[in-house]
């Protein structure tokens, strides 16, 4: 097929995903949101977001600045954005943000002429986007990802202006820093990136202070300390069985400080205390799985899409809190890694795609059998908590392999060793 012809297919499609999306986030005609669907998609963005930035502007605080708050303080940025159409407008000029934000990631990933592998990425992009539903798009962590995916297909060319957009991500939403970990393992470009994010958070945090937020700067490390279990946490999943059988002082209750369902139940208390040390020693063991394979002589190309992968994982499945949209993270390191591996990354590609549509089922459509603790949901989020366990796994072991696929067969092998390749190979 003509190039001409295949672009214009993807941005055909880029739009169709999209404006469906969007279409379901507002709850029009023929969604089902409002009708029978319990969950609510854009309910955070209308209902919270819009609270935030509505008192923030009535002279009221502001979050992250007069008071602690669960996010990063750059969040509060595309928040305030979104309200420049107005209160009546505040959600669909989210969503207009979010897809502008994806459209310019999706150009980059194309390019003036895209491989063959990234067009491949591309079409996976817009799939897991359709899969995982309008949560793709109706929270922070959609405003993340473009910035991501840029990122890490600038590396190589221009590392100084992905360790500024990787540390203004991270400022947005914290599990970008396991791209940046991915990074500074893998690459040679470690130093440029490393500055260069140092510096844009140094940046940042003197504004803060400059505006007198300076006391709150970490406020989002302690409030997601304090949570519970989340009910889509694989760590909820035994309780979650337990709340089913209705066995006593095992139920689901709204948290009203954090605004999300919780399960608690016999050792809860232990459990998320445990929750946040075991999340450092996991990231810090996967860290040095990285390190142990590129002292073996992992290539970055061989190494870095799976440990960013892995990385990403870790902060998903080792977590007490299990938000639907934390499979957005998945995005970037899968795309890195068709682009930079190919078909060496369609399994995890593939069950990626499986657990999206797995997430969407259970939010925003069969919200309310969850809830309820109904059996048959309890099982389907049970079935989607072992996949993302499967994929862990997959990405431990190939980041582990990787020490022992030197590439001593080609100079081409051996000189990406060290450095990402600017662009990839076909």
């Amino acid at each position: 097929m003509e190039p001409r012809i295949r672009r214009i297919g993807f941005w055909a499609a880029f739009v169709v995903v999209h404006a469906a999306l969007a279409w379901i986030c507002l709850g029009l005609p023929g969604t089902g949101i409002g009708e029978y669907a319990v969950g609510l998609p854009l309910g955070d963005v209308t209902l919270v977001y819009q609270h935030w930035i509505e008192q923030a502007l009535a002279g009221g605080p502001i979050i992250g600045i007069d008071r602690p708050w669960v996010y990063p303080i750059a969040a509060i940025v595309p928040m305030f954005a979104a309200m420049g159409l107005g209160p009546d407008l505040y959600g669909p000029a989210w969503l207009s943000l979010v897809t502008i934000l994806n459209a310019a990631g999706f150009a980059v990933l194309l390019g003036p002429r895209p491989s063959k592998r990234r067009e491949r990425a591309a079409w996976w992009w817009l799939a897991f986007t359709a899969l995982l539903g309008p949560i793709a798009l109706a929270r922070i962590d959609a405003v993340t990802v473009p910035i991501a995916v840029v990122a890490l297909l600038l590396v190589a060319r221009h590392p100084h202006v992905a360790g500024v957009l990787l540390a203004i991500a991270t400022w947005i939403k914290v599990w970008p820093a396991a791209l940046i970990a991915a990074v500074l393992v893998s690459s040679r470009s470690r130093v440029a990136v490393l500055l260069a994010g140092a510096a844009t958070s140094a940046a940042i945090a003197v504004l803060v202070y400059v505006l007198g937020g300076g006391a709150y700067l970490f406020s989002f490390v302690g409030e997601q300390t304090g949570r519970g279990l989340q009910i889509e946490a694989p760590v909820a999943t035994p309780y979650l069985w337990l709340a089913s059988a209705q066995e006593p002082g095992s139920y689901i209750y709204y948290d009203r400080q954090i605004l999300t369902f919780q399960v608690t139940g016999p050792g809860t208390a232990g459990v998320i205390t445990l929750m946040t040390p075991l999340l450092a020693v996991a990231v810090l063991g996967t860290v040095l799985a990285g390190v142990l394979s590129r002292r073996r002589g992992a290539s970055v190309v061989r190494l870095f899409p799976s440990l960013a992968l892995a990385l990403v994982l870790v902060f998903i499945v080792v977590n007490k809190v299990g938000s639907p949209q934390f499979h957005t993270w998945l995005i970037a390191p899968v795309i890195i890694g068709l682009v930079y591996r190919g078909r060496a990354f369609a399994w995890p590609a593939g069950i990626a795609l499986a657990l999206a549509g797995l997430t969407q089922a259970v939010y925003p459509y069969l919200y309310g059998g969850l809830l309820s603790a109904s059996p048959a949901m309890v099982f389907l989020l049970t079935v989607r908590n072992a996949g993302l366990f499967v994929l862990l796994a997959w990405a431990l072991v190939d980041v582990w392999k990787a020490g022992s696929e030197t590439g001593q067969s080609s100079p081409r092998a051996a000189s990406s060793r060290s450095t990402l390749p600017v662009s990839s190979p076909e």
